[in-house]
């Protein structure tokens, strides 16, 4: 007999994780081994389990679970990372991919969207859509948010950053279209078809 498939499941909904739990112990060949229920506690499980698998919720309290991935990968090469969330947008799949998560699974009301890891690798090493002025994917998403008038801390929430890396975001974002106001900032976004006018 093989050794089980050893996981570790982190999502901050204990419903969730009871679900999976379930679905993992009727089979044999998985063992569920910890559950975490933010970043920190997904981190030292890892650390502690080494396990083959990690489930990996994008939203949970404790900072970004994007910002955690390659960091979980480098404390723990073994463990391959399946990330599950209600996040549809195309660029978090493509950060989660890029950062080194095996696979991406949308939670659904009804049934699940699985993306094949390999078509994830492509995904992942294939450039998106250049966006302007040499902007990043995730630098035009914050300008968009702050065009649209939120503060650092609700682009931080909404897009799963740190704080401090939307505003280092943002200065890079001023530093690469020698802007330096919010007001030139929407400008630019109206100007660009970023937001709707």
């Amino acid at each position: 007999m093989s050794e089980p498939i050893r996981i570790v499941l982190a999502d901050d909904h204990a419903v969730v994780r009871a679900g999976l739990r379930l679905l993992l112990d009727s089979e044999s060949d998985f063992e569920v081994v910890a559950e975490a229920s933010d970043v920190d506690s997904a981190r030292r499980y890892v650390r502690g389990h080494h396990p083959l698998v990690l489930v990996l919720d994008l939203n949970m309290p404790g900072g970004s679970s994007l910002e955690a991935i390659p960091v979980l990968r480098e404390e723990s090469p073994e463990t391959q990372i399946v990330v599950l969330t209600m996040q549809q947008e195309p660029a978090f799949a493509r950060e989660a991919l890029g950062a080194g998560a095996l696979g991406y699974v949308l939670k659904a009301a009804v049934g699940e969207s699985y993306l094949n890891p390999r078509l994830g690798a492509r995904i992942a090493s294939e450039p998106p859509p250049g966006p302007p002025d040499d902007l990043s994917e995730r630098e035009v998403d914050v300008l968009r948010l702050i065009a649209l008038g939120h503060t650092n801390a609700e682009i931080a929430q909404q897009l799963f950053l740190s704080v401090r890396t939307v505003e280092t975001h943002r200065s890079h974002i001023q530093q690469k279209l020698g802007l330096s106001t919010r007001a030139d900032l929407v400008g630019y976004a109206l100007e660009r078809g970023l937001i709707a006018r």
